[in-house]
């Protein structure tokens, strides 16, 4: 496999040497170090050899040892199984508590050897992050965390941002790391939201894929023109009617603040009666907010009137129109009977 080496440099005394894995077409793969960090403890050190995997922008996948390499406890008994799953864990959280916790945290007040055990008398902090860590091998969990969410994380976004191009996006936005996905969109949209036109089709192909939240974060970010022509509109349409329930509010809640087409318009309001009340409610605000509503629209609307789920909300849409049809104003008048009978 082709490799590009970086060093990566954590602090007056400690380097890592960070390399950048290629495909045989050049594109780069992912991060990954082969780490040698000593772990001191109870007045004596024992070396860790792992190798830590990381996505392009940082993000830390996994761990494996070279050959013959394991991990021990604080008594040097060899990790079981469960305990290299919880450490894959525990490495997976981004938002672990050993994220705020310093290493004089875990010292034994009254000694300078660090405390490896949860049930040393290492003070409050220790006992805080006991699910953060293992038994026996808190200090290499504490080490380890910080290696793979620390400096080098900063180093490996700033390289990836180097490979920056057309080819990388395209592949980023298309990808099943929503961490990618969110990257590229921020770098296809500009501040208003207007997509770069080589990556409209991605972003559609965000917005139909299996995350609902970099769906969303699509839909809420992209400009109204995107979606400005029946076309587009007809696309968000079907996607809404395929969509499952949650991207379907998120659709409705953007399409209330486009100029929907005639057409569009039209489906809307035949689709009101079919929907449920959270649906219905936004399918109406999406009428209501248009400046004008095709005749037909408004007879559709009408024509809904002894819906009782949405009388209410239609009428109230109809009466702001004000409109000249007399079909319509019949089925409003009809409507207001049927709330004040004895009004003539």
């Amino acid at each position: 496999m082709k490799k590009k080496e970086y060093t990566v440099t954590i602090n007056d005394t400690t380097e890592y040497t960070l390399q950048l894995a290629f495909d045989e077409g050049g594109q780069p793969l992912y991060y990954f170090s082969n780490l040698f960090t000593p772990v001191c403890l109870t007045g004596e050190c024992k070396p860790v050899y792992i190798n830590f995997y990381w996505d392009l922008l940082g993000n830390y996948t996994r761990f494996d040892f070279p050959k013959g390499a394991v991990l021990t406890r604080m008594d040097h008994k060899p990790f079981k199984p469960e305990d290299y799953e919880k450490l894959q864990d525990i490495l997976a959280n981004t938002h672990s508590l050993l994220k705020d916790v310093s290493m004089e945290d875990l010292v034994g007040k009254g000694t300078e050897n660090l405390a490896d055990s949860v049930d040393a008398k290492a003070g409050a902090t220790l006992k805080t992050v006991k699910n953060e860590v293992i038994d026996g091998a808190v200090y290499t969990c504490y080490t380890l965390w910080h290696i793979a969410h620390g400096k080098v994380v900063t180093e490996m976004q700033r390289i990836t941002e180097t490979f920056k191009n057309e080819a990388l996006l395209h592949r980023f936005l298309t990808d099943n790391n929503h961490h990618y996905q969110y990257w590229a969109m921020e770098r296809v949209m500009n501040t208003e939201g207007i997509v770069a036109l080589d990556f409209q089709s991605d972003m559609q192909q965000v917005i139909r894929g299996r995350n609902i939240f970099t769906a969303r974060f699509a839909l809420q970010k992209i400009n109204v023109a995107f979606f400005a022509d029946n076309a587009r509109q007809q696309w968000l349409w079907e996607t809404y009617q395929s969509a499952g329930y949650p991207l379907q509010l998120v659709i409705l809640k953007k399409m209330a603040t486009l100029p929907l087409t005639n057409t569009m318009a039209e489906q809307v309001a035949q689709q009101i009666g079919k929907s449920n009340q959270e649906q219905g409610s936004l399918l109406l605000k999406a009428l209501a907010t248009q400046p004008k509503l095709s005749e037909q629209t408004l007879l559709t609307l009408a024509d809904q009137l002894a819906n009782e789920n949405f009388a209410a909300e239609i009428y109230r849409v109809l009466e702001a129109r004000q409109p000249k049809n007399q079909t319509v104003q019949k089925k409003i008048v009809k409507f207001k009977q049927t709330l004040h009978p004895n009004n003539k």
